[in-house]
């Protein structure tokens, strides 16, 4: 029985690791439960719907007062003359005719320069302010910087000794 084994388990092993090596039939991928342009389409045709469902009966409802004359406080009340054109009549509102009001409403000279002062130090104020106070800022924070004194007490180096003046020759 062990020698029948013995040859049976090399056997069963042969055979199987030959039918993994075999070609076999790949099985095709699954199609979708869905078909994605019917669904597509069928999304775009709701959104129409719903557009249009909620969109008409308001379009109807701004027509029909728009219909409706307002008879409130804020309505001017006008006649309607038909006038001539050079290409066709049309319809013309006539209500009462307002100007403009042409009085004069510049302060007097005299009020003019009795405020002239406060103006003018205020003014004043606010161009030193926009001078000093970014000069004070910067000396703030450059207080303890001391790059400034190296650079300014910084020893001069001398200038350097002239080439001597080459004798001209025949070839120079």
């Amino acid at each position: 029985m062990t020698r029948f084994s013995t040859v049976l388990v090399p056997v069963a092993l042969l055979l199987s690791g030959a039918s993994a090596l075999a070609p076999s039939k790949v099985s095709q991928a699954k199609k979708p439960a869905f078909n994605v342009q019917k669904a597509a389409f069928n999304g775009m045709a709701a959104a129409s719907l719903a557009s249009a469902l909620v969109i008409g009966p308001m379009a109807d409802a701004a027509d029909m007062m728009a219909d409706t004359p307002s008879f409130g406080s804020s309505s001017l009340v006008a006649e309607k003359v038909t006038r001539e054109g050079l290409y066709r009549e049309y319809d013309v509102d006539l209500g009462d005719q307002t100007f403009d009001d042409a009085r004069s409403t510049y302060k007097s000279a005299k009020e003019t320069k009795g405020k002239k002062g406060k103006y003018t130090a205020l003014i004043a104020v606010l161009v030193v302010g926009s001078f000093i106070i970014p000069m004070a800022q910067y000396f703030w924070y450059v207080r303890d910087d001391d790059s400034s004194d190296k650079f300014f007490n910084k020893v001069p180096e001398p200038e350097p000794e002239p080439e001597p003046v080459k004798k001209k020759g025949w070839f120079n």
